[in-house]
């Protein structure tokens, strides 16, 4: 039984102003000294800065930029599109077919209904956060290149590091929005200027940083064990996701494949989503407190009415009889009347200790990268070895064999394996049913306002206003 909300009111205003505001003047101090200072966390463990310091001076010192590398994976963490409370893996679970949205922030609604307008402040937020990250990214490589304290082994991770978050972060901008900027400088002139440079030049741009990435740190320890850096496996499993999103059939086979060889699958799926599972490639730290996951957060229903967001009734019937995801990965809960029963995501369950979360937030994981691989061996005309890696992902689920032959038939089953495998992660879902062109097909009847258009979402009008360079907007708005 669905609940239908009728109550509308405007959500809290996003604190992130316009991207050209984070750069329109001369920067006396760096903006890595801000990240430092902003929002401080103990995300890894690191030692905070003691004062204040010019740009200069921040270069000069190991330390401090992994201070700021780690408050860019906590803005990462807690703002923007990547997680936290405006992430994707809400965002666009309402806005495809995995997630229905309870809530009442007028912004949500428009994404969960297809009204989308170009004064959305979620999106808005959306691209101005993620300009500044790429902003940060750009700042410490200016700044590690120049320095003269640092040794060639930090100044590879360093800049790995900073490369890796510059892709990442313009990969999910052209998933999202199509054309966009692609910005490599400081230089607030340029960037306020900047024009929106064709998708297909933006994947080159992104494969390039990602390939530079990996040779910077060949053979180079840069995590402490908990996977919570991303270092080239990292930055193998985007590039992995880029090929596959980008039909380069054979290197995303390949890519995978380095990976899997690397990781391999956690036998229990109990285990998939705690911070030690064996098949973590890229994990976000949990904050202090402890804290629990932002996943646990969101979508654990704890009380109806009261929810944000349920499994869609389609998600939950896509589920075999049998499917012991369905038994691990979800959970339900009835009203006091019992007339209500929602089911929910419960990949996360907000397992806690006295000192620490069992939990961190998953990026990227092995799993994944199986279905890369039986997506890219089928369309290279390896049908057997495609069937190997779905059974892979199906017996570990308590699941037989796939009955799949034909290569119609592997795609299909390599699609619905990746909608109840991947199900509420960073928007998966709403990523594939675009690629493959059926979204259409999956929204068109259960969506009513929903328009072809849709697949891109609106250059934020804030911006436009401010570079009028941005300009065509997207078709539709």
């Amino acid at each position: 039984m669905k609940i239908i909300q009728s109550r509308f009111r405007m959500g809290t205003r996003s604190k992130w102003p316009p991207f050209a505001l984070f750069i329109n003047s001369n920067r006396i101090i760096t903006f890595l000294a801000v990240l430092i200072l902003a929002s401080c966390s103990d995300f890894l463990e690191v030692d905070t800065p003691k004062n204040m310091v010019i740009s200069e001076t921040v270069f000069k010192d190991a330390s401090t930029i992994e201070s700021a590398l780690a408050n860019i994976y906590y803005q990462m963490r807690e703002q923007g599109l990547v997680s936290g409370n405006l992430g994707m893996t809400t965002a666009l679970g309402i806005y495809s077919d995995e997630l229905d949205y309870y809530g009442f922030d007028a912004h949500q609604i428009q994404l969960f209904y297809h009204n989308v307008t170009t004064a959305n402040q979620q999106i808005g937020t959306w691209w101005s956060q993620a300009y500044y990250l790429i902003y940060c990214a750009n700042d410490i490589l200016t700044g590690v290149e120049g320095s003269e304290s640092l040794s060639l082994e930090e100044k590879n991770r360093f800049k790995s590091q900073a490369l890796f978050i510059r892709a990442f972060i313009h990969s999910l901008l052209t998933d999202l929005f199509g054309d966009i900027p692609y910005l490599t400088t400081t230089d607030y002139l340029l960037n306020n200027t900047a024009i929106r440079i064709p998708s297909a030049t933006i994947q080159e741009m992104i494969v390039n940083d990602l390939t530079t990435s990996i040779e910077l740190v060949d053979g180079l320890e840069i995590d402490s064990g908990q996977r919570v850096l991303p270092d080239q496996n990292a930055a193998k499993a985007l590039l992995a996701r880029r090929y596959l999103y980008t039909e380069q059939w054979d290197l995303a086979e390949t890519t995978a494949t380095d990976l899997i060889d690397t990781f391999g699958l956690e036998p229990d799926l109990a285990n998939v989503f705690l911070k030690g599972s064996s098949e973590t490639i890229w994990q976000f730290k949990s904050g202090v407190s402890p804290r629990n996951t932002q996943e646990a957060n969101q979508l654990i229903i704890q009380i109806i009415p009261g929810q944000k967001y349920a499994l869609t009734e389609s998600l939950v019937a896509a589920f075999e009889v049998g499917d012991l995801r369905f038994t691990h990965w979800t959970g339900s809960i009835s009203d006091s009347d019992n007339m209500v029963t929602l089911f929910f995501s419960h990949k996360y369950k907000a397992l806690l200790t006295e000192m620490q979360s069992l939990e961190y937030s998953i990026v990227f994981r092995c799993a994944e990268q199986y279905l890369i691989r039986a997506e890219a061996r089928a369309r290279i005309g390896d049908l057997q070895g495609a069937k190997e890696d779905i059974d892979r992902i199906r017996n570990r689920a308590g699941l037989a064999n796939t009955t799949a032959n034909t290569l119609t038939e592997v795609l299909q089953a390599v699609l619905h394996e990746r909608r109840v495998e991947l199900f509420a992660e960073h928007g998966q879902r709403w990523f594939d049913i675009k690629r493959t062109e059926s979204v259409d097909k999956v929204l068109g009847s259960i969506k009513p306002n929903w328009r072809p258009t849709d697949i891109l979402f609106p250059i934020p009008e804030t911006e436009l206003e401010l570079n009028p360079n941005l300009l065509p907007q997207n078709n539709g708005y």
